[in-house]
C-alpha cells in the first residue's frame, strides 16, 4: 500500500523503510515521540483535573490513533456522524459520544445496528421535534437511545438558547420512553471577541447550572449524567469550571479535544501558549507532530522553488503550509529559515526563498499545518515515523 492517498496502487510499505528512500512522496507523517507525548500530556491533564477524556475522533479518523488512547486511559472516544460512529465501533471503540444532531432514518438505522451490538453510544439534541423522531424510530427498532441536551449561545451554532427551551425539551424526553436524557453538552469553540475568556468561563458556569438543575428535577432518574464541552482551544477553562469536588461526586465531566493529538505547527500552537500563560503550573508541553513531506521538483527563477504538494496533500486553512526542514539522504535536516509558502495550487505549492539558498531538484522538503483535521481528510493513511524517519506503521484512516 502506498503512502499516498490517490495512489494506492504504488509498492507495497514495509516497517523499517526510510520515508526518504523508499516511499512515494507526499506522504503525511506523525512523528511517534511528538504523537506519545501528546496522548499522555493531555489525558494526565484530564486526569489531574477529574475529568474523564473522550478524544474528538474527526479530527484524526484513524482508529490505530483511538487505540493509543483508549489504552492510554480516555473514557471514550467523540465522534461527529454515524458513519464515523460506525467505524470507531468496528475498530474497537465501545463508548461512543456522538457531539452532533442524529437525524435522517438511514442515519438512525446505523446507530440502531451498534446500540443492538452493544455499544455505548448517545448523541445531542436541541429540539422537540428531533426528540420526536428518535422516539418514534427508536420505539419501532425496540431500543433506546441516549441523548445530551445541547446548550448553545446565540449566534452560535446548534444547541438550545434558553432556560424555557432547556426545561421544554427535558420535557419531550421524559415523554419518549425510547429516548433517555444521560447529560448535557455544549461546544465553545465559537466564542470569541475580546472578552472571549470571561464568555466562555460563564458558559461553562452555564453547562454545570444546567446539569444541576436538571438532576434537582429528576430528570436523570437517578443515573450519573454526563456533563461535557472543550475542544481542542479553550479546554482548560472548561475544565475549571468542571473541576469540583461535589461536581464530579454527582456528574461524569467530561473533556473533549481532538486537534492535540497531534498539535499543529500554528494555529493550537498559539492557543497552547495562552493556555500556558493562563495557567504557568502546567509542565510540559504539547508538540507538532503532523508534517507532509514532498520533493522539490522545479527551481524555475531565483527566489522561487516548486514542491511536488498541494491542496490535495495539505490544509490550506486558516494558514498557508509552513515550510520546516529540508531533508537530503544522509544529512541531517536542515531548518528552511528564510523561506515562505507564496501560493498553493491542486498539486503544487511555490516557495519564495532566498537567492543562495540551499535548495536542489530532488530536495524533500517537510510542512507544518495548522488545524490538523483538514490534512488528515486528504489521506488514506498516514505514516507513523521514528526520529531517523523510519517507518514505523502505516495507519490507515476512514473519511
Amino acid at each position: 500500500m502506498a503512502s499516498h492517498a490517490r495512489h494506492p496502487e504504488k509498492g507495497t510499505l514495509v516497517t523499517g523503510q526510510s520515508l526518504l528512500d523508499d516511499v512515494s512522496l507526499p506522504a503525511a507523517v506523525i512523528f511517534e515521540p511528538a504523537l506519545a507525548n501528546n496522548i499522555a500530556w493531555m489525558q494526565r491533564f484530564a486526569d489531574d483535573h477529574g475529568a474523564q477524556l473522550a478524544p474528538h475522533g474527526k479530527t484524526t479518523m484513524t482508529p490505530a490513533l483511538f487505540r493509543r488512547q483508549l489504552d492510554a486511559g480516555a473514557w471514550g472516544i467523540t465522534l461527529a456522524t454515524a458513519v464515523q460512529c460506525a467505524v470507531a465501533f468496528e475498530h474497537g471503540a465501545t463508548r461512543l459520544l456522538m457531539a452532533n444532531q442524529l437525524v435522517g432514518t438511514p442515519n438512525m438505522a446505523i446507530v440502531a445496528g451498534l446500540i443492538e451490538r452493544g455499544a455505548d453510544y448517545c448523541c445531542v439534541v436541541d429540539s422537540v421535534a428531533n426528540v420526536e423522531a428518535l422516539n418514534r424510530f427508536f420505539g419501532a427498532r425496540g431500543v433506546a437511545v441516549q441523548v445530551l441536551i445541547e446548550l448553545g449561545v446565540p449566534g452560535g451554532r446548534c444547541g438550545v438558547r434558553d432556560e424555557s427551551a432547556l426545561a421544554a425539551l427535558a420535557d419531550a424526553v421524559a415523554a419518549a420512553p425510547a429516548v433517555a436524557l444521560c447529560g448535557i453538552e455544549g461546544y465553545e469553540g465559537l466564542i470569541g471577541g475580546e472578552q472571549a475568556v470571561e464568555r466562555i468561563r460563564g458558559y461553562a458556569r452555564q453547562l454545570v447550572a444546567a446539569v444541576r438543575g436538571l438532576m434537582d428535577a429528576g430528570a436523570f432518574g437517578g443515573r450519573k449524567p454526563v456533563v461535557t464541552a472543550a475542544g481542542s482551544q479553550w479546554f482548560d477553562l472548561i475544565a475549571e469550571a468542571f473541576d469540583q469536588a461535589d461536581l464530579r461526586e454527582c456528574c461524569t465531566p467530561v473533556l473533549r479535544p481532538g486537534c492535540y493529538v497531534v498539535h499543529d505547527h500554528r494555529s493550537y500552537l498559539d492557543a497552547l501558549a495562552e493556555v500556558k500563560a493562563r495557567h504557568p503550573e502546567l509542565e510540559g508541553n504539547l508538540q507538532p507532530a503532523l508534517a507532509v513531506f514532498a520533493h522539490v521538483q522545479s527551481l524555475p527563477e531565483p527566489g522561487l522553488a516548486v514542491v511536488a504538494m498541494g491542496k490535495r496533500d495539505i490544509s490550506c486553512d486558516p494558514d498557508l503550509p509552513i515550510p520546516l526542514q529540508r531533508h537530503r539522504p544522509g544529512e541531517p535536516a536542515h531548518p528552511l529559515r528564510h523561506c515562505t509558502t507564496r501560493k498553493v495550487m491542486d498539486q503544487h505549492t511555490m516557495l519564495a526563498i532566498a537567492a543562495d539558498a540551499d535548495l536542489r531538484i530532488g530536495d524533500v522538503v517537510s510542512f507544518g499545518a495548522s488545524h490538523p483535521c483538514l490534512t488528515f481528510d486528504k489521506w488514506r493513511q498516514v505514516l507513523r515515523v521514528d526520529d531517523e524517519l523510519r517507518v514505523l506503521e502505516a495507519m490507515p484512516t476512514f473519511f
